[in-house]
């Protein structure tokens, strides 16, 4: 095996460890809810069988025309954060137009709210 080869394996199984190991301080401190926590659980994983199986690596590269199995272990960790960002776009979105929904909600009861309070003050002034 070759000394690059192999010290840019290490270096991504330790990479892939130390992010699994994050996410799950995250997750016992209770800063990263678990359904996000799956997401990255996952892409941690899946990045450290590669790391592991050089084997399965190979072929992937190979399927994917990278001559480099290390660089196609980064092109397929650069794809999935790329999911977690589009996953998190559109966790985004929704929260945004829940949040217009509610903004004018609030601006509707105020409105009501203004205009009881001034038939309630027409009234007590009569």
């Amino acid at each position: 095996m070759d000394v690059q080869i192999f010290r840019i394996q290490v270096v991504a199984v330790l990479g892939s460890l130390v992010m699994l190991a994050t996410i799950f301080h995250l997750l016992r401190g209770k800063q990263l809810r678990e359904e996000y926590a799956l997401l990255w659980l996952g892409i941690g994983g899946a990045f450290l069988v590669l790391s592991l199986w050089r084997d399965l690596l190979t072929r992937i590269s190979h399927a994917l025309g990278v001559a480099y199995p290390p660089a196609a272990l980064f092109l397929i960790l650069i794809m999935g954060v790329y999911l977690l960002l589009l996953h998190y776009s559109l966790v985004i979105s929704k929260l945004a137009d829940k949040n217009r929904e509610l903004a004018q909600e609030l601006g509707l009861l105020r409105l009501e709210f203004e205009a009881l309070r001034e038939a309630d003050r027409e009234e007590a002034t009569r």
